[in-house]
């Protein structure tokens, strides 16, 4: 495996190698743009990186599906970490181009929800077609296969564009969230602001089935910070879900919802237990009363007293 290699959705200029390139040790690795999702993600399961950085969720549209759907198959991978980044998108062009003459425009498909509201009013004739990335499309207009793309400002000058407006989003203070993925290894020591992916396969429908699934988190006080369904492949109707929650798999209260999930699903995959970005300790919610490690061990010597016939 190449421990100096990390790879990210490319080309050069997307708003993941921005993400990327905020983390301490990027400065020391070697940063290798991939095509997609899929392919960084490969780039770690082959060992021909060490780590891949990708989006996994934005605060317009929610889970990106691509990731969440490679991490819930395939050879199983973990999170280590994650980053929140600000988006703001500029329209990118040729040199010379005028609003006018845009009658195409491209970018991944996670930023049309972005820019819509934009686009049809500035825009309303233009045809949206997705790219592989938001830098892949500014290479598409450089190429002059569109008129514009929707990309980071910074891009411009790598794709010898222009920006024709900047700042634009449908959303104020819209962030993506990105996160950082390895081979699975014992996950870091608890921070005290930390929080646990896994994805949840449910077993057969029946009325209640969701609802059994979350109450192992509801009755220890896990807090669940992202649920989303996703089709499994074997016909309509078969979903798993994609699930983050308050907490480290070390704390008993986590440990022991995933247990319980682990009794009553087909299957749980773990994708990690890391660092929450940009939240301290201190700014963690309390924790309810009764949910706390000292009192899960109270409880179980609690237990294993009268098993044990003493008062």
């Amino acid at each position: 495996m190449s421990a100096t290699r990390y790879a990210y959705l490319g080309p050069e200029g997307t708003f993941t190698e921005v993400a990327l390139r905020t983390l301490p040790e990027a400065a020391t690795r070697e940063l290798v743009p991939m095509v997609s999702v899929p392919a960084a993600l490969d780039a770690v399961r082959s060992g021909s990186a060490a780590a891949a950085l990708v989006p996994i969720e934005n605060s317009v549209e929610g889970g990106i599906t691509t990731t969440l759907d490679e991490l819930a198959t395939g050879e199983p991978l973990m999170i280590y970490r994650e980053v929140l980044l600000s988006i703001s998108f500029a329209l990118l062009v040729r040199p010379g181009t005028q609003l006018s003459d845009i009658k195409s425009v491209t970018a991944h498909p996670a930023a049309q929800p972005q820019v819509r509201n934009w686009m049809a009013a500035h825009l309303p004739d233009a045809m949206w077609e997705s790219a592989a990335s938001n830098a892949d499309g500014a290479r598409l207009v450089q190429e002059g296969r569109y008129d514009a793309a929707f990309a980071g400002e910074f891009a411009a000058a790598t794709y010898g564009l222009e920006p024709l407006v900047t700042e634009i989003h449908d959303a104020e203070n819209a962030q993506t969230r990105f996160v950082l993925v390895g081979r699975p290894a014992r996950p870091a020591a608890p921070t005290g602001a930390d929080k646990t992916s896994v994805v949840i396969w449910l077993g057969e429908d029946q009325p209640g089935a969701l609802l059994e699934l979350l109450q192992e988190f509801a009755v220890r006080g896990v807090n669940l910070m992202l649920i989303q369904s996703r089709p499994t492949g074997a016909g309509i109707g078969n979903y798993c879900f994609a699930v983050d929650a308050e907490g480290h798999i070390a704390d008993r209260r986590v440990g022991e919802a995933l247990m319980g999930l682990k009794r009553i699903c087909p299957n749980v995959r773990f994708l990690g237990s890391y660092p929450r970005a940009g939240v301290e300790p201190k700014d963690v919610r309390p924790l309810r009363p009764g949910t706390s490690d000292a009192e899960f061990t109270e409880a179980a010597d609690w237990l294993a007293r009268n098993l044990d016939g003493r008062v």
